[in-house]
């Protein structure tokens, strides 16, 4: 995906031009701070102002962050915190890292990212957890089918202590990278518009049958099988074709993905099904970090716990006043200005197809790949230690949910 026509008023080939001489990182770390439009003008003498704070003094470590199909406008539509922890650490760290931001998939993609982080290409990626899991399966560990009941238990996980022992330690054991900080939303079915003449879909059965793009999530497509939703693999970069043409009736995604890749218009309903995770993570290299001085190691950690706090608040205030993913929707927001409608379902029909494909209710379906990431992991239970967790959480708003440090007993 492009940078898009223009960002907050500046057309591409203007940003390029200001990029061309102060580079992009500098150049988008400085319109990541502009919150309404800004003139030419107004850009170079940031980028300037940026640059110039950036290269102050000589750089220990120059780290290269592929950060897949993203850039700081679609940035400002689903907020993965990638920019706000570019900016936090150079800060943070008074130049001695420096972060050279490579997004818009020229360096990656959803589904190389992970790859070349761990052939140490690039030093940090930024990516769906389910994308990567093709690269490295233990992600898979997020996606069983309804352990989280809502976006708040989310980043309870994330923020909780637990997500060290369960998550990060494995993942970092197995793969090689270091687990830094997501974005929370859970995934539904978006149809596309051979579904923009029916009604809105109130009822589970409605989507039975129907053919729909699945992730790189093994785990994934254990739900959409036992929901009869005929998961198709099609890469991210592909899925708006199918869409459009018709192809497939819908994608298994989540609200804020359609919208920052600008296929809002080949989407008529978001259902809300809320099935499995949808998490744009943030990872690196863990031989990079352990490679840097131990003040360091603690400023990647200090800006991976700024971002994910960062991420909690703005992607819950940007799903409503931005995405239009909200009940009733905003006016203005990208789902309303597409004709996007949001189907968001009532408990008992999310109690069916909880019923139908989580493993606490169909155990059978899961027990191969259950036990499969239990080994990964030293032989824990993956799935109910997660649960038991996130029902500690008393939020169903994720704003509400308390930031804690995670390394951190």
């Amino acid at each position: 995906m492009g940078v898009g026509n223009k960002i907050n008023g500046i057309s591409r080939r203007d940003l390029f031009r200001v990029a061309g001489r102060y580079g992009m990182s500098s150049t988008l770390m400085a319109a990541g701070g502009f919150g309404g439009a800004m003139s030419l003008a107004n850009l170079a003498a940031a980028a300037e102002s940026t640059y110039e704070k950036r290269f102050a003094k000589p750089a220990k470590h120059t780290l290269k962050f592929g950060a897949a199909g993203f850039n700081q406008r679609n940035l400002l539509i689903e907020r993965a915190g990638a920019l706000e922890f570019a900016r936090d650490l150079e800060s943070r760290t008074d130049g001695e890292i420096r972060i050279e931001f490579i997004g818009d998939n020229q360096i990656c993609g959803q589904l190389s990212c992970v790859e070349k982080a761990q052939q140490g290409i690039v030093d940090i990626y930024a990516a769906s957890t389910q994308n990567s899991a093709g690269g490295a399966p233990y992600l898979n560990v997020l996606d069983y089918a309804y352990m989280f009941r809502n976006r708040a238990d989310q980043y309870h996980f994330m923020y909780s202590p637990e997500s060290q022992r369960i998550l990060r330690e494995p993942f970092e054991k197995r793969h090689g990278l270091k687990f830094l900080f997501t974005h929370a939303e859970l995934r539904g079915i978006q149809l596309g518009l051979a579904w923009e003449d029916r009604p809105t879909v109130t009822k589970i059965e409605e989507l039975f049958g129907t053919k729909n793009r699945v992730t790189g999530t093994q785990l994934g497509r254990i739900a959409m099988n036992a929901l009869n939703l005929n998961p198709v693999p099609v890469a991210w970069e592909e899925t708006l074709d199918g869409l459009k043409q018709g192809l497939i009736d819908g994608a298994e995604t989540w609200a804020s993905a359609v919208a920052y890749a600008n296929m809002s218009p080949v989407v008529s309903q978001s259902v809300d099904l809320r099935f499995f995770c949808g998490t744009e993570h943030t990872a690196m290299n863990a031989s990079v970090f352990d490679g840097l001085d131990g003040n360091l190691q603690d400023a990647v950690m200090e800006s991976s716990y700024l971002a994910q706090v960062h991420v909690q608040a703005a992607n819950e205030a940007a799903l409503v006043n931005t995405v239009g993913h909200s009940d009733p929707q905003l006016p203005n927001t990208i789902f309303a200005q597409n004709n996007v409608r949001n189907a968001f379902l009532a408990d008992d029909q999310i109690k069916i197809a909880e019923e139908m494909c989580s493993p606490e209710f169909q155990p059978q379906l899961w027990e191969e790949w259950r036990e499969r990431i239990n080994g990964w992991a030293g032989g824990i239970d993956t799935y109910q230690d997660i649960y038991n967790e996130v029902r500690t959480n008393s939020h169903t708003l994720a704003e509400n949910v308390e930031p804690r440090r995670w390394w951190k007993a």
